[in-house]
């Protein structure tokens, strides 16, 4: 299984290199090149700075909803323990959904926590994470219907149509399994206990559980789950820590822009932001190459004259170099302290 997620993982930065090398080729490269030299180093430190920012805001949500579910864990560690998360969501494909189990054990390593607390924990706050993005996405899109001609712009139509999709569409969802929950559980324990099972019967030195066990931690999942959606406070800190940290990352855009000598409305970095991350559920790892992609798309899009192919990614480089590789910088020495400990115990 390893070796296959190995593959998997590899596969999916070979294609991210190969979307990298149409949009880098698209945008020119001796003119990308030019625009990047041309980057003022003070406004790319504070494009990091954003960054850092954007990181310490989840980290709280985080640690809230760790708190929820009786988990106590200071600033400091829930700060390296979220780096932890984003390095393993930027190195599996499909993001957060390949690498929340990753994310699950680091926290269980850190804060001994049992194992499916943990995963409740990461995919509650990777569920109110979505929640902000289509809030501030949906008032980008009002912003745009009201002041751009949509009808000779197909590109931004359809984005405003998937933005109101969306925004309709998953509150509708989650409401629907909200009320089901219980048939919802009682489906996938009766599905995951023979697959589990199957599994874990052809690894050596692993022992079997027994459908109590597995029904028993899928239960404690679920309920962890409930105590984290009726917690009317820890909801409402978590959700406002999460629009923080994407204030954080949208200034971030508006600031790479700023520091080629190029000004864009804050509003459209509003929009496009959130947009762009919905492309972290393609197959590349964490999104690499599907939001740059989509972010550029919509740039271009907007009615800036003075946003060029060129200038857009170059941009879009300098914004997700410190998104996408400061989490892998600091995540990734987290990873490598936890493993050294877990062998060396």
């Amino acid at each position: 299984m390893a070796r296959e997620n190995l593959r998997a993982t590899v596969l999916g930065f070979l294609g991210a290199f190969a979307v990298f090398a149409v949009l880098f080729y698209f945008a020119g490269i001796d003119d990308l090149v030019g625009t990047l030299q041309r980057a003022d180093p003070a406004y790319v430190a504070l494009v990091v700075a954003t960054t850092l920012g954007w990181l310490a805001a989840w980290s709280v949500a985080l640690r809230t909803v760790l708190g929820v579910l009786g988990v106590d864990m200071s600033f400091a560690k829930s700060f390296f323990v979220f780096t932890g998360a984003m390095f393993s969501n930027n190195i599996t494909p499909f993001g957060q959904a390949g690498g929340e189990p990753v994310t699950a054990y680091l926290i269980t390593r850190t804060a001994e926590a049992e194992y499916e607390t943990s995963l409740a924990a990461i995919a509650s706050v990777d569920t109110l994470n979505f929640v902000p993005s289509i809030t501030i996405a949906l008032m980008g899109a009002i912003y745009y219907a009201t002041e751009v001609t949509l009808g000779t712009n197909r590109d931004l139509a359809l984005a405003i149509v998937a933005v109101v999709a969306l925004a309709v569409t998953v509150p509708t969802i989650g409401y629907l399994a909200w009320q089901r929950r219980y048939g919802l559980e009682a489906r996938i324990v009766s599905s995951l206990t023979p697959r589990i099972q199957w599994v874990t019967e052809r690894i050596p030195r692993i022992t079997t559980p027994t459908r109590e066990g597995i029904e028993k931690r899928i239960n404690g999942f679920f309920r962890a789950i409930e105590r984290v959606a009726t917690n009317p406070r820890g909801l409402a800190l978590a959700l406002g820590m999460s629009a923080v940290g994407w204030s954080f990352q949208m200034l971030g855009l508006w600031l790479s822009f700023r520091a080629i000598g190029v000004s864009i409305p804050l509003s459209i970095a509003l929009f496009v932001v959130p947009i762009g991350a919905i492309a972290g559920v393609t197959p590349l790892p964490g999104g690499a190459g599907g939001i740059e992609s989509v972010l550029v798309l919509l740039l271009l899009a907007a009615p800036l004259a003075a946003v060029t192919n060129s200038v857009a990614v170059a941009a879009v480089v300098i914004f997700r170099g410190a998104v996408y590789w400061i989490p892998i910088l600091i995540g990734g020495t987290v990873m490598g302290w936890v493993s050294a400990r877990a062998n060396g115990a």
